[in-house]
């Protein structure tokens, strides 16, 4: 048995575990076999010499005062004070006294079990390493080909080692894929099932799709230059985002519209048709949420705790709203206010916060 120490490294490279885990795997697989040979009711320890290149296994004894009661009950894993001071003349009572038992003496049942468990401690390894790799890269955008779909829908897809689920809710409306297609989709959570199985969870859905696509198609966004602030998606249908750029020379915008909108034009094509509105991002919230609002022009806007108040003219107010309520629920998606819309003329007769401010001062400070 003492050879199983010359394959640990062996085990490790190829299985990319760490040498360390592989020898706590080792440990505890001889422990519990040693408990299924030799009996459950003995404490028992394993450990590796690394010089000798030697597994050992101990039986451990807890050396206890003469006459306690323990020694009546469990004897095997007990001995008194006076006996263990015959063994070793250091012990003291709470120690434990360790007797080797030769792994030789186990026998081929023995081996068979050793190997059974050993195999079954590097499996749990190798599926915490993958669950740790996938835990890792949630919000991270990844390809592979349908392998099948099931009758309610879900896509089941082949990435790299594993199989993940694109589930249908998690789908853009009108989307249909066939076994064999190459799916692009951001990794949404990771967790384990009712059966201990890992699952892998893809959504094109999530605006976090949208950011990593925008990462892969964008330079100035995957080197660092240009940073995306915020983002909101209605899938399928449109969405908006915010860009800041960290250099003074890199139009953020333009860098993620690119040439002739190319670039976002590629993104919306890859979301099923989605429209993208791209705006500069203001840290001040009622220049963000007039932004927001675009193509409406707003006059003012005025913030109340989670509300914000836009003030505007009466025919931008169906460009504000959108078809179907869709531009002012992104803009309150992407602003994370309560957006209530105010018309010049009736603000001005109704109340006083909702007032039309200079229209001038207001171009100075969307200059920031």
């Amino acid at each position: 048995m003492e050879r199983v120490i010359d394959i640990i490294e062996s085990i490790a490279n190829e299985k990319g575990l760490a040498l360390n885990d592989v020898k706590d795997a080792i440990k505890l697989s001889l422990a519990k076999t040693a408990k299924k040979v030799y009996g459950e009711k003995y404490e028992y320890e394993t450990q590796i010499d690394d010089k000798k290149k030697i597994l050992q296994l101990f039986q451990k004894v807890l050396v206890v005062p003469i006459g306690d009661e323990r020694l009546s009950i469990d004897n095997e894993n007990h001995i008194c004070i006076k006996d263990a001071k015959e063994i070793d003349p250091n012990a003291e009572i709470g120690d434990e006294l360790r007797y080797e038992l030769p792994l030789d003496n186990l026998g081929r049942t023995a081996a068979a079990t050793l190997q059974r468990e050993l195999e079954y401690h590097i499996q749990r390894l190798l599926e915490q390493q993958i669950f740790e790799k996938y835990k890792n890269r949630v919000g991270k955008c990844v390809h592979g080909s349908v392998t099948s779909i099931d009758a309610d829908e879900n896509t089941y897809i082949e990435v790299d080692e594993i199989r993940c689920v694109l589930p249908r809710k998690n789908r853009i409306k009108g989307e249909k894929f066939k076994v064999g297609n190459v799916v692009k989709s951001v990794i949404r959570k990771v967790f384990i099932d009712k059966s201990k199985r890992i699952t892998v969870e893809l959504s094109r859905t999530s605006p976090k799709f949208l950011e990593s696509l925008l990462e892969l198609e964008v330079p100035e966004i995957k080197d660092g230059t240009v940073i995306i602030q915020k983002s909101a998606r209605i899938p399928g249908d449109r969405a908006k985002l915010a860009v800041a750029s960290l250099h003074p020379n890199v139009d953020a915008v333009g860098a993620v519209v690119g040439t002739k909108g190319v670039r976002i034009n590629a993104i919306g094509k890859e979301l099923h048709g989605e429209n993208i509105d791209c705006m500069e991002y203001s840290p001040i919230a009622e220049i963000f949420v007039a932004r927001a609002l675009a193509p409406a022009i707003i006059s003012n806007v005025k913030i109340e705790a989670n509300k914000a108040i836009a003030t505007l003219n009466s025919e931008q107010k169906s460009k504000a709203i959108g078809k179907s309520g869709i531009n002012i629920r992104l803009a309150s998606m992407l602003t994370g206010y309560e957006i209530e819309l105010a018309e010049e003329n009736g603000a001005k007769k109704t109340s006083e916060t909702k007032t039309a401010i200079d229209p001038n001062a207001l171009k100075a400070l969307f200059k920031d």
